[in-house]
């Protein structure tokens, strides 16, 4: 019944488009303030994190650790690109309610990501918005650029078409 709420009802995509609005610009910002620093580096993160990996109740779990060392460290100069261009670009779909869908799921990947590697910070926030925005489906980013490009990408599929002929 709820989760029929969120993506069906006229009103509630309008309160969707300003809460994609708010973690839109969160994302922005995160990503545009490592892009401009010119110097972003993740490697002493994720080094933070392998030391958190020991103990009886670690932090990040063993399988994480493994990640992060045996993949991303070793392919650090990828993580610093994909890392401010993917928090940038999140930030500016959501923004623009351009293929929403995907883009907060790519954020809320992020956001565990990080959290998997032991870092709080928003990102509990972050995620619950996330989901709400997920599960919400074509209604979040009906105000938005979706309503628009949606149908012109999956030609003939219903539910893009509802959007398109609604709100």
């Amino acid at each position: 019944m709820f989760i029929e709420f969120l993506r069906n009802n006229r009103y509630v995509s309008y309160v969707l488009a300003i809460i994609r609005l708010y973690l839109g610009v969160q994302w922005m910002k995160a990503g545009w303030g490592k892009i401009i620093s010119g110097n972003f580096d993740a490697a002493g993160f994720m080094q933070g994190a392998l030391k958190q990996v020991s103990g009886e109740h670690p932090v990040v779990q063993p399988w994480w650790g493994d990640f992060l060392k045996e993949l991303a460290l070793p392919n650090i100069e990828l993580f610093n690109t994909l890392v401010p261009w993917g928090e940038f670009l999140v930030g500016i779909s959501l923004i623009l309610g351009l293929l929403t869908s995907f883009s907060v799921f790519m954020g809320l990947t992020m956001n565990f990501a990080y959290m998997f590697s032991g870092a709080v910070s928003t990102n509990p926030q972050m995620i619950i918005i996330g989901i709400f925005i997920l599960i919400a489906g074509m209604n979040a980013g009906k105000v938005g650029a979706d309503r628009w490009v949606l149908h012109r990408l999956f030609p003939g599929r219903k539910h893009v078409e509802y959007m398109a002929k609604s709100a």
